[in-house]
């Protein structure tokens, strides 16, 4: 074979092995399209990973006095987290308003979600109406709560005034005040989106179980709820984190410094009163794994009510 021919056929056995392996990785996904996620990365690696991991590392970077009063080296501010009655007990007193927040929006949400499957006179001006806490906020939801339902609020006045009251009521700047402000704030979100999940159920699955004898609570029980459980293990996890979270309603409408003293307060009061940027990134990772054990525990029951996808838009 002359020296040509033999060249052609190296450099066609190097296409052939180059082209090979171009389709073998086209196959798992990896392909020059990847780049375009270099700059997420970047993104991410800026706005999150760093600050995430510099905050971890500050834990270990516990204060004078912080050694001084609890000792154990670099895991001071763990010592001090869990050995500290008035910080460790704001993990019970934030569980304590965002299991039942979480809990009470997602269950009253089904229901309501139902009803509106439907047409009806009115139905967009009540949809309407239930989303609209979303433009508000939750400063100016805490702001309305004080007016409203505050010692000299127009709620008060008007139970003192027709005498159904002897003094006035205390719903504000306690568990309560929180609560309801929460459940105002956070109701919207899981409105919106178990209605988005139910939309994805196909009806004539319903439909055709209903033909079969299937009652409404059987067909609740062996279809919807299986079906929905992916939706309100997503509603619930992000309805519990929304309220994991409170800070501005546990210091407008709560008592910062009792039974409202969450876990965010007390990330505020070592940051900004005490000046412990180590105490507070402590307090912060704790917060982080105290909501990754409650969304691992979600997912485990989703995981047992159904496996698979709910397909359409939900």
């Amino acid at each position: 074979m002359s020296a040509p021919a033999v060249g052609r056929g190296k450099r066609a056995q190097t296409t052939r092995s180059t082209a090979s392996l171009r389709h073998r990785l086209a196959e798992r996904g990896v392909d020059k399209s990847l780049l375009m996620l270099v700059p997420a990365i970047i993104f991410a690696i800026a706005l999150f990973v760093y600050p995430f991991s510099y905050g971890v590392g500050l834990t270990f970077q516990p204060s004078l006095a912080t050694q001084d009063q609890w000792g154990a080296g670099i895991w001071s501010n763990y010592v001090a987290f869990f050995r500290d009655p008035f910080v460790f007990d704001s993990i019970y007193l934030t569980m304590r308003l965002a299991l039942p927040v979480a809990l009470f929006n997602v269950l009253v949400s089904i229901p309501v979600a139902f009803k509106l499957r439907h047409r009806f006179r009115g139905k967009k001006a009540l949809t309407i109406l239930l989303v609209l806490p979303i433009t508000l906020g939750t400063v100016l939801t805490a702001q309305g709560m004080l007016i409203f339902a505050g010692r000299q609020g127009w709620l008060n006045r008007f139970l003192v005034s027709t005498g159904l009251v002897d003094e006035p009521l205390t719903l504000v700047n306690n568990y309560w005040g929180v609560l309801f402000s929460l459940i105002i704030s956070g109701f919207p979100f899981a409105f919106l989106l178990i209605s988005s999940y139910l939309s994805g159920i196909d009806p004539s699955i319903e439909a055709a179980a209903k033909t079969m004898g299937a009652d409404w609570k059987q067909r609740f029980r062996r279809i919807i709820l299986p079906l929905l459980a992916p939706g309100l293990a997503t509603t619930f996890i992000l309805t519990f984190v929304l309220a994991f979270s409170v800070f501005p309603s546990a210091r407008l409408v709560g008592d910062a410094s009792g039974e409202t003293r969450v876990m965010a307060l007390m990330a505020y009061r070592s940051f900004g009163e005490l000046n412990d940027y180590p105490m507070a990134s402590t307090i912060a990772v704790m917060m982080g794994l105290v909501e990754l054990v409650v969304i691992a525990l979600v997912l485990l029951w989703r995981a047992s009510m159904f496996k698979g996808s709910t397909g359409g838009k939900g």
